[in-house]
């Protein structure tokens, strides 16, 4: 029975010694025809296998290769050797799944790149740093669910085909079953979209926010959590074309409320994170000051990757407005030496450099910035009674950026309307959303996270591209 296995990281928590034990896993290293150190996967940690000579033939020791998959029944004992504190005296093993050591991309001997295992992302769980990185995502996401569970949330599927584009940006994947080479056009030459299979144009989601908003009206507290997509030609460590967010809603909530919220929340995955997965986030951590060492001094992180986790823990957000920020920036001395590569003015969108110099180098903590320009900002955020800004907010996290958008939503028919008209969005396609502003509509808030973001900062990795398990980039979809 396959199912009476023990998990290796169970094992080497073990107290009992001397009961028998049946472990399964792939193999790692294979010493002196004796000594196997077996990995299934719940931890980097490996469980070593002793072989006594004259127990297997010569046929079974030769198959057993890296990479080669092993099901071992023996006796747990106290290990004799450095490095772990108990071991599995084999009295049988078996030969699950033979692997070629001609032929296996993952040698120990050649350290893979990063880049090397983006091309084998099939693969690329078995090496210890991805195991450690999907551990931690595994958590990450887990806490997701527990937080806004624990706290009442409604949990809301939002479609991943829509035929709104939530952000304006035009930036979508089209979906259709239109042919390509006999597309249906109407009489001024534009797609008939009457033949497609939804009557109508339709996209994959850039975003659940808009749904979620209906739900907030009904349940007060919703949130999403899946998959959206940017048709964004932005080939960088930063970007992907299929990402997840997560994305609250709730009724009831004023710009403060959001950034309570949002603060609270990120501190929550973290420590939970940090709780459940420390053996991996320090291996991370290492494998972090490892990688800077070919840095030079003023590109290495100032802080450990567990000194900024638990700076983040330990300090309250900053607080500043968009107009603060700008001038923080223009008396900045970066943006007097002009080591800016894009100028700062009010009325730009804050470009990466620009954030990250507020946090990493102004106040040396995550930071929220509110009162953006209302024209670089969506329709659907709540304008302040200066005329030139809304109520959004931007949580700005060391390292990356950008990690949390939100805002309080515009809950005036009358005002949405006028920006809806601003903007050329046509109000009858809108018609459902405007709805929730007509029949009992009530102040509301909500932030959007990029998970893979959210990712990164806490794993320490520099790609995005190594945070999810297969990454959609322009001109890449493998897999």
């Amino acid at each position: 029975m396959f199912n009476s296995r023990t998990k290796i990281k169970d094992l080497l928590a073990a107290t009992e010694m001397g009961k028998e034990v049946t472990v399964m896993g792939w193999v790692r290293t294979f010493r002196n025809n004796q000594f196997i150190a077996l990995n299934d996967g719940s931890t980097n940690n490996n469980l070593q296998i002793v072989a006594e000579l004259g127990l297997l033939d010569e046929a079974t020791l030769k198959r057993i290769t890296p990479g080669a998959s092993i099901k071992v029944v023996g006796q747990l004992v106290e290990s004799l050797g450095k490095g772990q504190k108990v071991e599995v005296k084999a009295q049988a093993l078996e030969i699950l799944g033979d692997c070629d050591p001609e032929k296996y991309p993952l040698q120990l001997k050649n350290r893979p790149t990063l880049e090397y295992l983006r091309e084998k992302a099939h693969l690329r769980f078995r090496t210890n740093t991805f195991g450690a990185v999907f551990r931690v995502r595994h958590s990450l996401a887990f806490a997701v669910h527990k937080f806004f569970n624990d706290k009442g949330f409604v949990y809301l599927q939002t479609p991943i085909i829509t035929s709104s584009d939530a952000e304006g940006a035009g930036e979508m994947f089209r979906v259709t079953t239109l042919p390509f080479d006999k597309t249906p056009r109407n009489e001024d030459g534009s797609v008939d979209f009457k033949e497609d299979f939804f009557g109508k144009s339709t996209n994959l989601t850039v975003s659940g926010q808009l749904e979620g908003e209906l739900g907030a009206m009904a349940f007060s507290d919703i949130y999403t959590f899946g998959p959206t997509f940017r048709a964004e030609n932005s080939n960088t460590t930063r970007h992907l074309a299929e990402f997840w967010m997560i994305e609250p809603e709730m009724a009831f909530y004023d710009i403060e409320d959001n950034m309570n919220l949002a603060e609270e929340f990120i501190r929550y995955i973290i420590k939970y994170a940090m709780d459940n997965n420390r053996e991996d986030l320090e291996f991370l951590a290492q494998r972090l000051v490892e990688e800077e060492k070919a840095l030079p001094q003023d590109k290495r992180s100032e802080l450990g990757l567990m000194e900024k986790l638990e700076f983040v823990l330990n300090n309250a957000f900053e607080r500043i407005t968009y107009t603060e920020a700008v001038d923080i920036l223009l008396n900045s001395p970066a943006y007097k030496k002009k080591k800016f590569q894009y100028d700062v003015s009010w009325g730009i969108d804050l470009q990466s450099e620009h954030e990250r110099y507020l946090v990493e180098k102004h106040f040396k903590k995550p930071v929220i910035v509110t009162g953006y320009p209302k024209a670089i900002k969506a329709f659907y955020m709540r304008q302040n009674d200066d005329g030139k800004t809304v109520a959004a907010m931007d949580i700005l996290a060391p390292g990356i950026g950008e990690i949390v958008g939100g805002s309080q939503r515009e809950e005036r028919l009358e005002k949405l309307e006028g920006r809806m008209r601003e903007m050329g969005l046509p109000a009858d396609d809108m018609d459902w959303y405007l709805d929730t502003r007509r029949f009992g509509a009530v102040p509301h808030a909500g932030f959007g996270l990029g998970f893979e973001r959210m990712v990164q900062f806490v794993t320490g990795m520099t790609n995005i591209r190594d945070v999810i398990a297969f990454a959609r980039t322009p001109k890449n979809c493998e897999f």
